[in-house]
Order: C-alpha cells, then sequence, then structure tokens
C-alpha cells in the first residue's frame, strides 16, 4: 500500500484576510507547466481532490486556466506571460522551470509551486520564510540521489557503469549530475551524464549508451523528459537497459523503477496552500514544505521486458507494485 506523504512544516498562524464568499465570481488558478494535458493528468487528479476537500468546487469556487508548452521550456516565459495578462488569481507552477518563468513573469500574483531545489534555484533564500509572492514544496532531499544509485545497484548487483540522462536547460538536473558523480564512486559505480534538448535527440543518447556499454540508466525529474517518457521507455526497452525514475508516475505508464514523492499526493497536499492564498495569506509567509516520506515503485512487466528479475529485498520494500 502506498504511504501518505508527510511533510515538514514549520508552525505558522494564518489569519485569512478575505475569503471567496459563496456566490462570488469563481477564484482563477492558472496552471503553468512544460508538460502536456496529459503527461499531468495524475497531477491535477490530486490538486482537484485537495480542493474539493477544502470546500472547492471547479466551475462554482474556483476556475483552473492550464497553458502547457508541451516538452518546450522555452515556450514557458510566454504561458507565464498569458496568465499574467489574463489577471489569474494565483499561478500553479509545475516543476523548476515553470516555477522560474513564472516568478519573472510576475511580482504581485501569488505563485504555488512545486519545484525540486527551490533554494538552489535561485527561487527562494529561505525555506521558512519565503517573502515575495512565492510558497508552495521544494522535494529535492540531499540522500534523494544517492538512494537511486543504491537502489539501481541492488537491482543490478554486477553494474559498474550507468548514464544520467537529462535535461541542460534544467538547473536541477544540472545539479543531480554533480551530485550523482560525487556519490557513484561509494556504490562502485561509473555514471556519465547524458544531455538531451528535446526528443529529436533520443535516439543519439541511447546509442551513446549502447556505445559505451551502460548497463544502467537513471533519469532526472524533468517535465520535459517527462512529456517524452513513452519513447524513453520504448529505448530502454529496446537498449535492455535499467531505468530509474524520479518517481511512480514514470513507473505506472510503463517505467521499470522509481524512487521519490508521490506526486499526486503531493499536489493534493498543494491545495492547502492555495485555499490559503485564496482566503488572503501572503504566500511569501507560508513556508515551503519539505516531503519526508519517500516511495520505491517497480513495474514487473517492465522488468520482464528486458530479462530483469527484481530481486525479492527490492519487492519487498517497494510501496507499489505494477504486475
Amino acid at each position: 500500500m502506498t504511504r501518505l506523504l508527510a511533510f515538514l512544516l514549520p508552525a505558522v498562524l494564518v489569519m485569512p484576510v478575505a475569503t471567496f464568499a459563496q456566490g462570488a465570481k469563481p477564484a482563477r488558478i492558472g496552471w503553468l507547466s512544460a508538460g502536456t494535458a496529459e503527461v499531468d493528468a495524475s497531477l491535477l487528479v490530486g490538486l482537484r481532490r485537495g480542493l474539493k476537500g477544502l470546500g472547492h468546487a471547479e466551475g462554482k469556487t474556483y476556475r483552473l486556466e492550464e497553458r502547457y508548452t508541451a516538452g518546450r521550456p522555452d515556450k514557458l516565459p510566454e504561458a507565464a506571460a498569458e496568465l499574467v495578462r489574463a489577471k489569474v488569481d494565483v499561478i500553479m507552477a509545475s516543476g523548476d522551470q515553470a516555477a522560474l518563468a513564472a516568478k519573472k513573469a510576475t511580482s504581485s500574483i501569488p505563485i504555488v509551486v512545486q519545484v525540486a531545489d527551490a533554494i538552489g534555484i535561485g527561487l527562494v533564500a529561505n525555506l521558512a520564510r519565503p517573502g515575495g509572492n512565492v510558497t508552495g514544496v521544494s522535494d529535492l532531499h540531499a540522500d534523494l540521489v544517492p538512494k537511486r544509485l543504491e537502489i539501481l545497484k541492488e537491482l543490478v548487483p554486477a553494474l559498474s557503469r550507468a548514464a544520467f540522462l537529462s535535461n541542460p536547460s534544467n538547473p536541477t538536473c544540472v545539479r543531480q549530475a554533480k551530485e550523482i558523480a560525487a556519490a557513484a564512486p561509494t556504490f562502485g559505480l561509473a555514471v556519465h551524464p547524458v544531455a538531451v534538448a528535446g526528443a529529436a535527440e533520443l535516439e543519439q543518447a541511447f546509442a551513446l549508451m549502447a556505445k559505451e556499454k551502460h548497463g544502467g540508466l537513471i533519469v532526472c525529474g524533468d517535465r520535459m523528459l517527462s512529456t517524452h517518457r513513452a519513447s524513453i521507455y520504448a529505448l530502454a526497452t529496446r537498449a535492455r537497459i535499467p531505468a530509474m525514475y524520479a518517481n511512480r508516475r514514470f513507473v505506472d505508464s510503463g517505467g521499470l523503477m522509481s524512487y521519490g514523492t508521490n506526486l499526486t499526493d503531493m499536489y493534493q497536499r498543494l491545495a492547502m496552500h492555495i485555499d490559503r492564498i485564496l482566503k488572503g495569506a501572503r504566500p511569501g509567509d507560508l513556508p515551503l514544505e519539505q516531503p519526508t516520506t519517500f516511495e520505491i515503485a517497480i513495474n514487473l512487466k517492465a522488468a520482464k521486458a528486458i530479462g530483469l528479475v527484481v530481486p525479492r529485498s527490492l519487492l519487498l520494500r517497494a510501496e507499489h507494485i505494477v504486475e
């Protein structure tokens, strides 16, 4: 059974100074993402569930204004500008690059974010007191990347060379590449970064992995890569490369294994930030939360497709298994 996420949240007293009264014009929540509606569907399930649990009804107390850039992070600034021109009441920025684009587009509209490393990418200077117009969740823990290496090594004990697939324009992927390089020797691994700027470069990237005989793969949690995940799964299966992903969304849609936060639960939690802001709280007074619970997810069908037997030790620890 999947664990619910627990969060570290410093105590804060928020006294609403305004509310959206019954019968008032619905609040407009802007959704900004470098993905697609299909890629982000499970995230919106969590957000809508959270808002419903707080007494909101879509179409009555709020409306979603969705903007996607379909794997093109370079299009995010214009998408953010559209939401600003539409005068939404709050922007929900999904992913690091969306958050940065939203912050650059407005200093007055409240922004709720889901990012990996809010301080590292320069979004805020302090998680407990973010100030300005940004709050939300920053979900990259210091031990998260090394733990993915550890689990991948447990999955493939003979593994000595692996690749790290990343988006070079995502600052979090750049940071994770450095963390992986530092942690890899601990597990007897040599991990080499393989950067792709878009779908057109994926074939070449996997050809390079095959040429350099990489026996494993770690995929950065990036919205552009998520958008093209079907191609990544197909290429990894064809090359028979065991791949570790950032969260269970990848596993549910065909990926082999993941270690990370449950994003559906996280977005349900993020609805609380939106609710507080719509009731008058200032985003800069709301601490950015950090998850403290992570889950292992395994897709046994994907393992069978590459002739891999998952160790019982991993199966017993997995919170989510796709048969």
